[in-house]
């Protein structure tokens, strides 16, 4: 994401002198200075987030029992086409890789794929890598779960979920609703 300051001037704590806040610049790194009591910092530094988190230390646990699901990528031309296709209901993930949240949905939705495996078909959609395709589906909370079925929106649920409370959650839409 771009960040972009621009020259702009606010009332100094001593209002007969203004007081300049950053000069303009493409760069995360813009200098930042006041001649007012108040404090900015002297640069803006980016900080990395890898998959793992910040510090990227913490090796991945799962659950006992559970095995790590190796996820199939799939290319298709567009999640119209994937819905309409499937023979079965279709789970989205909605997610972003800075979503704390999200991350933590990673290894519940490999456990739940695994589970349901003959039932639903689990799919991930990184919102700002398709925005176009969030917008769509008013994708306003991360993580957003959408079930389709029959390649429409059958129930819809935001938030990080336990991998029962997930899998609770779609049987019990798929049995209700049918």
């Amino acid at each position: 994401m771009a960040t972009s300051i621009t020259f702009s001037t606010v009332r100094a704590l001593n209002p007969q002198r203004p007081t300049p806040l950053a000069s303009s610049s493409s760069s995360p790194s813009a200098m930042l200075f006041s001649s007012s009591p108040l404090w900015f910092p002297r640069q803006l530094r980016p900080i990395r987030i890898g998959n793992n988190g910040i510090s990227g230390s913490r090796p991945r646990t799962f659950p006992v029992g559970v095995k790590e699901v190796s996820a199939k990528k799939q290319t298709f031309s567009s999640l119209d086409e994937l819905l309409s296709d499937s023979d079965k209901p279709v789970l989205v993930d909605f997610y972003a890789t800075w979503c704390g949240p999200c991350q933590f949905m990673v290894p519940i939705l490999n456990e739940v794929s695994a589970t349901l495996k003959d039932q639903i078909q689990v799919v991930k959609i990184d919102t700002e890598k398709y925005p176009s395709i969030a917008d769509k589906y008013r994708i306003e909370a991360l993580p957003t779960f959408i079930l389709f079925k029959d390649g429409k929106p059958y129930d819809r649920f935001e938030g990080a979920l336990t991998a029962d409370q997930l899998i609770q959650r779609i049987e019990t839409s798929l049995k209700v609703k049918q």
